[in-house]
């Protein structure tokens, strides 16, 4: 699928940290082994109010739809107030990037967004 190969993924990654969203800077795209050798990424977003690995990428191979998988964690997470609102903040900043990718593979099918 096109609209997943790395350079794709990094200009859209480029032109959503250029619009100066919070915590843009914490997502990346890193290569990941597609079917034939295929050039795809991974978008892989660090939480620092959480020790868990985070990946986005589309719900299914042909999906404009994206999704977050959140890894396993080995221990439980204890946070103060001010520690879970600012994991709320990033939780937010993660749901906000993927409504932007999801945007930019609906453009890149030709589907409306509204």
């Amino acid at each position: 699928m096109a609209f997943r190969n790395l350079e794709t993924l990094e200009s859209w990654l480029a032109e959503y940290r250029a619009s100066g969203r919070r915590f843009a800077g914490a997502a990346r795209v890193m290569v990941q082994d597609g079917d034939g050798g295929a050039n795809t990424g991974l978008v892989v977003f660090r939480l620092d109010h959480a020790p868990t690995g985070v990946f986005i990428q589309p719900a299914t191979q042909d999906a404009a739809q994206w999704v977050a998988t959140m890894e396993p964690r080995e221990g439980n997470l204890v946070l103060d107030p001010a520690g879970l609102r600012e994991l709320a903040a990033e939780l937010t900043a993660l749901a906000d990037l993927c409504a932007f990718l999801e945007a930019k593979s609906n453009a890149y099918h030709g589907h409306d967004e509204a």
